[in-house]
């Protein structure tokens, strides 16, 4: 699991813009983490409590892996900052919706929207908005499920409603999502149109392997 990782609200703000009093009061920051990292371990757990119980019932597992990431504290500023919100806790925790992030890494296409499905039926569950990138995917070619949601977390003395986005994706889906972040937000250098379009190009291969890999598995389950 992954950690946060604070910077200080300078650096964060390129040293100019008056970032208010996200961390003004470190307790304030710590407790923010704090259920952010309750929301991943929690959520985590849920997956891994489904992922048991249909190898149980069907002998396979339709999680591949799970991955986890606090956002950063210059993320969640940058971000209000661009959204022109204040920039205090409370800003971050109505405005931010993938503070806490989740990736659920799936077999096959089919278990993605399984695995959304069995989360969404949690009665403690509350989907807030879906991007279906998979069905309709991205200008770049990028594609995965997306479920931004809100669940309880309970503390010693109340009761906290957080919210977290869910990824969803297959490995397929990940590869490619994972090596053209690497080349295009890793990269200084401005990607041509051309590598643009081969880049695309490739997400469209992967994703039409993906497709046969799953009709692959199906026609070995129907023998």
């Amino acid at each position: 699991m992954n950690h946060p990782d604070p910077i200080p609200m300078e650096l964060a703000a390129g040293g100019s813009i008056d970032t208010g009093r996200l961390f003004e009061d470190y307790r304030e920051l710590a407790e923010l983490e704090h259920l952010y990292n309750a929301a991943i371990r929690q959520l985590t757990i849920k997956f891994e409590i489904l992922n048991d119980e249909f190898r149980v019932k069907y002998e396979r597992s339709p999680i591949h892996h799970i991955e986890s990431r606090v956002k950063s504290t210059a993320s969640i500023v940058n971000k209000l900052l661009a959204r022109g919100k204040e920039v205090t806790p409370e800003s971050a925790r109505e405005n931010v919706n993938d503070i806490a992030g989740v990736r659920v890494v799936c077999c096959y296409i089919d278990d993605v929207y399984s695995v959304a499905d069995m989360l969404l039926r949690q009665t403690d569950i509350r989907l807030i908005r879906e991007q279906d990138y998979i069905r309709e995917p991205n200008y770049n070619g990028y594609r995965s499920l997306h479920l931004d949601i809100e669940l309880p977390i309970y503390l010693s003395e109340r009761t906290e409603m957080v919210k977290a986005e869910v990824q969803l994706r297959t490995v397929a889906m990940d590869f490619w999502a994972s090596l053209e972040h690497d080349l295009r937000y890793k990269n200084a250098k401005a990607i041509p149109a051309g590598i643009g379009d081969r880049m695309l190009a490739c997400a469209d291969e992967i994703a039409a392997i993906d497709r046969e890999m799953q009709e692959i598995y199906k026609e070995i389950q129907a023998l």
